[in-house]
């Protein structure tokens, strides 16, 4: 096919660009995971070009009609019968006069020659016609299935939990969000995530696909978590099963159980073990404090309980704090913090000041 198009964005292709493009009929004739991806992605993006994609692939569809077109026994037999019957015709002329000179009877005969030539010719000229006619056979054009969204946020202070078409489901965390398909396409189950969230993947042969930030994570039947948060790094650690990660330039990494994947924006990347309480314990309702600097605990309690912390007074930069609490009210878990830090609390509805008295 010409590649005459390949300097141009799909968003300024018109009918006979997407006819040439060898991407775009790849996916009308062979639909796989990366081209029934990526088509329909762009679809939900540029809703404006569904009409021409949607005439562009019936044509494509209809192309097959070309390919398997037979001229059939009964039209041929009719055009040859009609040029027989022209060619008796001359011959009897030719045979009305024998008396006629040699030379008078071999220019008739000769007449006979062109007659057939030009049956021949309307016989090609007929078999001509009838592949265009297949070629150009149009047919009810084949719609292209409306794509339906669903999306799911929660703001700081609320989790939830999603049942997806497929039977698995989501565990979303605060300060995120989910994005998947209404009804997942016969090749691939599709789901985008900003934010945390842990998966609970039903095994099936469409592979389950989840994108976040600048990374693909494939998996069939699993379960994992995924954290992806702006200017942090990526993480996707692996409970059960195995899962794949593709990273935009091209790295891949395949994790096993209890290991964890941290991907930087960069696309440096290592493994490590992790703590499955202490990543995934959120989904249970475990607030949990490892050594944690005070700045992050600052950002969890203001993640977890959807309320705004102010700091008065000094406080030591090296200064950590460990604890464990399950479904605990926030004032149980400042009295805690407070209790071996030395601040005190004060809580004004969704305000919270800490003071360090020292």
């Amino acid at each position: 096919m010409s590649n005459y198009t390949d300097h141009k964005k799909y968003e300024d292709y018109e009918f006979e660009d997407f006819l040439s493009d060898e991407f775009f009929v790849q996916w009308v004739k062979s639909p796989s995971e990366n081209n029934l991806h990526f088509w329909e992605k762009w679809l939900i993006s540029n809703p404006q070009k569904r009409g021409v994609v949607t005439e562009a692939a019936s044509f494509v569809r209809s192309i097959q009609y070309k390919e398997n077109f037979e001229f059939t026994d009964e039209a041929y037999i009719e055009v040859f019968e009609n040029i027989l019957k022209a060619d008796n015709h001359f011959r009897q002329l030719n045979t009305i006069s024998p008396t006629k000179t040699s030379t008078t009877h071999t220019k008739k005969v000769n007449s006979i020659f062109p007659v057939r030539g030009i049956a021949a010719t309307l016989l090609v000229l007929f078999c001509l016609w009838a592949q265009y006619e297949a070629f150009n056979f149009k047919t009810d054009p084949e719609p292209i299935a409306e794509i339906v969204l669903v999306k799911r946020s929660n703001p700081a202070g609320q989790k939830s939990i999603i049942d997806l078409p497929d039977g698995s489901r989501i565990h979303l965390n605060a300060n995120s969000e989910i994005e998947f398909p209404k009804e997942f396409s016969d090749e691939i189950r599709l789901v985008s995530l900003k934010g945390e969230a842990f998966f609970e993947v039903q095994k099936e042969n469409r592979p389950f696909l989840v994108e976040s930030g600048n990374a693909k994570i494939r998996v069939l039947g699993t379960s994992f978590n995924v954290k992806q948060k702006t200017n942090e790094p990526l993480y996707v650690a692996l409970v059960t099963g195995k899962v794949r990660v593709n990273a935009d330039n091209g790295d891949q990494v395949t994790l096993n159980p209890d290991e964890m994947l941290v991907m930087e924006e960069g696309g440096k990347f290592y493994k490590t073990s992790f703590d499955p309480l202490g990543v995934t314990g959120w989904k249970d309702n475990y607030l949990i404090f490892k050594n944690t600097k005070f700045s992050e605990v600052i950002d969890k309690l203001e993640n977890w309980y959807g309320v705004k912390i102010a700091i008065k007074g000094h406080l030591d930069p090296e200064w950590t704090y460990s604890g464990v609490y399950k479904d605990e009210m926030l004032e149980n878990v400042l009295r805690g913090i407070c209790m071996t830090s030395g601040m005190n609390y004060k809580i004004d509805k969704k305000q919270i000041i800490l003071t360090n008295p020292k």
